[in-house]
């Protein structure tokens, strides 16, 4: 065998030997040896059972309770820092504030279902040290049930002073299954009026409600009740609230100074809206107790909203003599003059603060002939006695 013969021969072999090698050796992995925890399970991690709670169907006024269950499905300790119910409603009880990797905790969760009808869906917000989610929403969820439901539960009624009525309706409905009656309508409060119209006998009704306007009180409010034939619903009771507009509406209702005398010239302004049914014109504001203050009245929509100015002059202060006012003349029936009182904040006496004043001591020149005073010293600086 001649020498490239031999070198051709040696190099097969080693080929062949690593070629075997490599058919019976499993391929090693460039991956780590060690695969890295999965991200939902690094630190501390909440996980809830089920973050939605349906109730189903319940009658109002009945509680509605649950406990949400939650695991800590991650590898440190979980602490559930404050459960938050979104309405005054709901109400959160004991709840788990520390679990330990693996373990379960609860929130007690109690909703009040009185005043509600209908579907009606609330939320609590758990907050922890979650990183991911540090706040969790849950949700309960439900529908409300009423022997006899009223819409709207209160009864409103914006009006004006200056209108003869006004009227409303709330619509009752008998969700049971045995038809009823309704009769003796009663209403605390005299200017209010109700009648009863019947849509379906025993089942659907409209209340009709009727007010007659209070002509100087801003608001109005009444108790309506209705007899039932049912037990379980003996009597209805409806709120009726009436929201009686002013034909005059004055803002702000006073002008209110600063302490006199005034440091500089002070413009105030005031707004006069006429909310009745015809237009108006004002004229001839004045301030007659007060001198040297200008008033002028300015029509930004024709009969309706008005702006007064009054310019207060420097140095000004109210007389002492009795009530200061801004009049406007009007040319409304009822309110020929219209009038707005005027304030001033009382004298302020500031007493200056006193500093200390430093008197600087000079020593009395010595006597001639006489030794000079030794320096004083402390008991501590005398050298000891030998």
């Amino acid at each position: 065998m001649n020498r490239l013969t031999r070198i051709f021969f040696a190099t097969f072999v080693t080929v062949s030997a690593a070629a075997i090698c490599r058919a019976d050796t499993p391929p090693v992995a460039a991956a780590p040896a060690v695969a890295a925890p999965a991200a939902n399970t690094a630190g501390p991690k909440i996980s809830f059972e089920t973050p939605i709670y349906d109730f189903g169907k319940v009658k109002s006024g009945e509680p509605v309770k649950y406990t949400f269950v939650f695991t800590n499905s991650g590898t440190e300790l979980l602490m559930v820092s404050n459960v938050q119910p979104s309405c005054g409603c709901t109400t959160a009880g004991e709840w788990s504030r520390q679990v330990e990797p693996g373990k379960t905790g609860t929130i007690a969760i109690q909703f009040n279902s009185a005043n509600y009808s209908g579907p009606v869906t609330k939320t609590i917000t758990v907050t922890s040290n979650d990183k991911e989610q540090p706040a969790v929403t849950l949700q309960i969820k439900g529908t409300i049930w009423k022997p006899i439901d009223m819409n709207p539960q209160f009864a409103v009624l914006n009006v004006s002073a200056e209108s003869e009525s006004a009227s409303t309706s709330v619509h009752i409905v008998n969700n049971m299954d045995d038809p009823i009656t309704l009769s003796d309508i009663e209403s605390s409060n005299p200017a209010f009026t109700a009648t009863l119209k019947t849509n379906q006998p025993g089942k659907d009704f409209d209340l009709m409600i009727k007010i007659v306007p209070p002509k100087d009180a801003p608001s109005a409010q009444s108790q309506i009740s209705l007899k039932t034939s049912s037990t379980n619903v003996p009597t209805i009771n409806v709120t009726a609230w009436a929201n009686v507009q002013p034909i005059i509406a004055i803002s702000p209702p006073q002008i209110s100074l600063p302490a006199p005398p005034l440091p500089n010239k002070q413009t105030v302004s005031i707004m006069i809206q006429n909310n009745g049914t015809n237009n108006i014109t004002l004229s001839e504001p004045t301030v007659a107790a007060a001198k040297g203050v200008e008033a002028q009245v300015a029509e930004s929509q024709p009969g309706k909203p008005f702006t007064v100015t009054v310019t207060f002059p420097q140095g000004f202060e109210l007389p002492q003599n009795g009530p200061v006012e801004l009049t406007v003349k009007s040319t409304h029936p009822r309110y020929p003059v219209i009038k707005v009182p005027i304030a001033q904040l009382p004298h302020t006496t500031i007493t200056p603060i006193a500093h200390p004043t430093i008197v600087p001591v000079v020593p009395a020149p010595p006597t001639p002939g006489a030794a000079a005073p030794a320096p004083a010293t402390t008991s501590a600086a005398r050298p000891p006695t030998q």
